[in-house]
C-alpha cells in the first residue's frame, strides 16, 4: 500500500516508509498511568503522513529509519489523516539510521590514497593506485 491510498477510518494498513521527521515525545497520564506519545512524519514515493508512536515504539524509531507498519489504523484529526498501530498493529524497523553511522580516524579509510600511517616519523605513505580495485 502507498501513503496516497490511505483513507480515514481504514484499518489493516500495511506500509513500508521512511521516517522523515520525528517530534519530541510528550508524556501524559491516563487512568493513573504514565505514558509517552510522539508524532513522526513518514514518507514514500507517493507522499507523507503523520504516524503516532506510543510508549516503547518511540525509543526504537528514529529519523532516517525505514519502518514497516502492519495492521495499522488511520484516523482523522482536524481534517488530517494520522496513522497508528491501533490495538492490534505493530511497527518493525527494517533499517536503522543508527546502523549507517560510522566513525573512524583511520587515514586509509578517510583517504584511500594513504595506506599506512608511520608512527615513527609521522609521515603518510602513498599507495599505488593499482592496489585499489573498484
Amino acid at each position: 500500500m502507498k501513503i496516497k491510498d490511505i483513507q480515514p477510518n481504514q484499518g489493516n494498513i500495511e506500509i513500508t516508509a521512511e521516517v522523515a521527521q520525528k517530534e519530541s515525545p510528550r508524556t501524559f497520564e491516563k487512568f493513573g498511568k504514565q505514558g509517552k506519545v510522539c508524532n513522526v512524519i513518514i514518507k514514500d514515493e507517493s507522499g507523507t503522513i503523520k504516524l503516532t508512536l506510543w510508549n516503547e515504539d518511540i525509543d526504537k524509531i528514529n529519523q532516517g529509519d525505514t519502518i514497516k507498519l502492519t495492521n495499522g489504523w488511520c484516523s482523522e484529526y482536524k481534517s488530517e489523516k494520522q496513522l497508528s498501530t491501533g490495538k492490534f498493529g505493530k511497527i518493525e524497523v527494517l533499517s536503522s539510521s543508527a546502523q549507517a553511522a560510522f566513525v573512524t580516524n583511520d587515514p586509509s579509510i578517510l583517504n584511500p590514497q594513504y595506506k599506512n600511517f608511520e608512527k615513527e616519523d609521522d609521515e603518510i605513505e602513498p599507495v599505488d593506485d593499482e592496489e585499489f580495485v573498484d
